[in-house]
């Protein structure tokens, strides 16, 4: 199987492409060359995807049996690929978000029929406009579309709210004793999927002939809530979390950056339904729990001094946040 991926040396998708050489795929990756991650038996294109006629003579002499789409995120994206591949694949996998289900959710079992609503979040609003024109594509002239909605999926970033992904912030200040933010109450019920677990569902709908059409999220099913996923942090830095918990408005208040990421999706509780995605791919079950796979990502940073990115302004933030909810709370 001959596939394409735009992108593939991210957070999730370094590990789909390991697991596509693994079984066999012939695997080319198309990037601007600017990230170091080798990937042995994959074959590297060097363009930029948003120069289309670059793009049109590259690829020019190619056909594929997957393309993905690892890095659109605008209707405009999602018209330069229609363009660029209606002719070029057997099937166009689109990188969606679980963050484009309803919020509010009303009802907390989210399943691929949840309707897609996201007032609080732009990113995942141009997801959804995303999906609505492959879908329109599909209906009027076929075009072989695959939606998939990752949620928080993590290996190489920390995946907590306020001072992780890139940042080691975090670590540094669970290790210090310093006072650490946990949104809500911190019993708010949450998913985290390790990249590993996710590349193994998501590699099962490559070239699958009755994919074509539909949309999957592939999580894990722990469930934890926000207080055992910070625990689980600290514990994997050799320290017990010394946590506030502060509502999510309080925080977007303070933080007009965090709105999104909180009221449009880490806020809510929500428990995926994986149904779909165990008929479709039998077999498919994620086994990496989080308090272990955090282990692995710590050290991934941690191997690297370089990626341990301590922001003196983020410790500042969190420490005024913490300061006005503690004077509003006397």
């Amino acid at each position: 199987m001959k596939v394409l991926f735009i992108g593939g040396t991210g957070n999730i998708s370094t590990s789909v492409s390991r697991l596509c050489v693994e079984r066999g795929m012939d695997l080319f990756l198309l990037n601007r060359g600017n990230r170091q991650v080798d990937i042995p038996g994959a074959t590297s294109l060097v363009g930029d995807i948003s120069r289309p006629d670059q793009m049109a003579r590259l690829l020019r002499d190619h056909q594929w049996d997957v393309i993905v789409d690892w890095i659109a995120y605008t209707p405009g994206d999602i018209e330069r690929d229609i363009s660029l591949f209606k002719d070029k694949t057997r099937q166009f996998v689109f990188i969606s978000s679980a963050s484009v289900y309803q919020k509010p959710l009303t009802h907390p079992v989210v399943t691929e029929s949840t309707p897609l609503c996201n007032p609080y979040w732009e990113y995942s609003r141009n997801k959804i406009a995303c999906e609505e024109r492959l879908n329109r594509a599909y209906r009027e002239s076929g075009f072989p579309v695959v939606i998939v909605r990752p949620s928080l999926t993590y290996d190489t970033v920390i995946p907590v709210a306020l001072g992780g992904w890139t940042e080691f912030t975090i670590i540094d200040r669970i290790r210090q004793g310093r006072k650490i933010i946990v949104h809500g109450d911190g019993t708010s019920l949450w998913t985290i999927t390790h990249a590993e677990d996710f590349a193994k569902g998501f590699v099962g709908l490559l070239g699958h002939q009755q994919a074509t059409g539909h949309a999957f999220h592939i999580t894990s099913d722990e469930i934890l809530t926000w207080d055992q996923i910070y625990q689980a942090v600290a514990e994997a830095a050799g320290r017990v979390a010394n946590i506030v918990h502060i509502a999510s408005d309080f925080i977007g208040e303070h933080d007009r950056s965090a709105i999104g990421g909180l009221m449009g999706d880490k806020a809510v509780s929500v428990i995926f339904d994986n149904s779909k995605i165990k008929r479709f791919v039998p077999g498919y079950v994620a086994t990496i729990p989080f308090r272990e796979g955090f282990k692995r990502t710590l050290s991934w940073f941690e191997a690297d001094p370089a990626r341990c990115i301590v922001k003196q302004e983020t410790h500042d933030l969190m420490d005024r946040m913490i300061q006005a909810y503690e004077r509003s709370t006397k």
